[in-house]
């Protein structure tokens, strides 16, 4: 039963790490600093580098493994097929290109019957729980537009290696969607919003199976400058170079803390089927890197206990829409 934490000395596996130890669940700390490790007061893991700690997992066979530790591009993979056979993987990866490469591991883990969950986390789960919910029982949509609006209070401290690859790795796909808007929100406020490709879309679309699936983000560029450069620098952090320059930059940015911007996170979906019928609904929920954290422990704990359908799945893919309300999201309007 026990779910290993990988990166658990940083910003969102300490999170992750607290709400795994408040649902009674065996956990194990995974990082390199053995002295931060030893005085965490919880049983752990000493290994650097990914093909290190996959060592380890084919080693000691964990239940279920979170990984935290970012670049899922080039890490998840690895730290997945580790888990083979019958252990389970959760990730928090949330642009288009490592949410792909997880999810074409699926045949791979449906041999092995171990469930690989990615995008858990607010954006994909807090928009896909609505589509499914919106899309249970009936035909297949024509379009559907999903708006992921988190509200994330920034925490002190240096950005950190894991935020700032995710960060990055985003930019290589980035490009501008849908324009600029202002959506207002059931609880009286409002935000302003832009589209660009995420692992929100893909979620949308295995949802639905709408051929027409666009998504606006409250976290994405909305400054038209911005948005006309993002084009060229996707081609510039896509080198190899630049991107590690990138990454190591960002990474000890040090931030001011903040509170978040407004009372709620909400996700959003607005489904339309051939003969025009049009439904949307909302999940409302807290403070969003919050909102993330238990979304992670929800479905790790619940692939501890064999609940997951084997194969490489998003969320609610995984374990349902429901999955999202025991995280502490609240369906409005569904």
């Amino acid at each position: 039963m026990e779910i290993w934490v990988l990166g658990a000395l940083g910003r969102t596996g300490r999170g992750i790490t607290a709400e795994l130890e408040r649902r009674g669940v065996p956990v194990v700390l995974v990082g390199r600093d053995r002295e931060r490790l030893e005085t965490s007061g919880s049983k752990y893991v000493v290994a650097d580098g990914v093909e290190a700690i996959a060592a380890e997992i084919r080693r000691q066979r964990p239940a279920v493994v979170v990984n935290t530790i970012g670049e899922y591009a080039a890490t998840a993979a690895t730290i997945a097929r580790a888990c083979l056979p019958g252990g389970h993987y959760v990730d928090l990866a949330a642009d288009l290109a490592a949410v792909s490469r997880l999810l074409d591991l699926h045949e791979e883990a449906l041999a092995g019957g171990s469930t690989f969950v990615t995008g858990a986390g607010f954006g994909v789960l807090a928009t896909e729980a609505v589509v499914a919910k919106l899309c249970e029982g009936r035909d297949t949509p024509s379009r559907v537009q999903v708006d992921a609006l988190a509200s994330v209070a920034v925490e002190a401290g240096a950005v950190g290696v894991a935020l700032a690859a995710s960060i990055v790795d985003a930019l290589t796909t980035a490009k501008p969607g849908a324009a600029p808007r202002t959506i207002a929100l059931p609880d009286g406020e409002s935000v302003r919003a832009a589209g660009i490709p995420s692992g929100e879309l893909i979620a949308a679309q295995r949802a639905s199976g709408a051929p027409d699936v666009t998504v606006v983000s409250a976290i994405a560029p909305a400054a038209p400058v911005v948005r006309a450069l993002l084009p060229l620098l996707a081609r510039v952090v896509a080198i190899p170079v630049v991107r590690r320059f990138a990454v190591r930059r960002l990474a000890r940015v040090t931030t001011k803390a903040a509170p978040r911007p407004r009372t709620h996170s909400w996700g959003h979906a607005v489904v339309t089927w051939p003969d025009g019928t049009t439904r949307d609904g909302w999940l409302r929920a807290g403070e969003g890197m919050d909102f993330t954290n238990a979304v992670v422990a929800e479905v790790a704990a619940r692939l501890a206990r064999g609940e997951g359908k084997p194969g490489a799945h998003t969320p609610a893919s995984a374990l349902g829409a429901d999955v999202a309300e025991a995280a502490g999201g609240t369906f409005v309007g569904v």
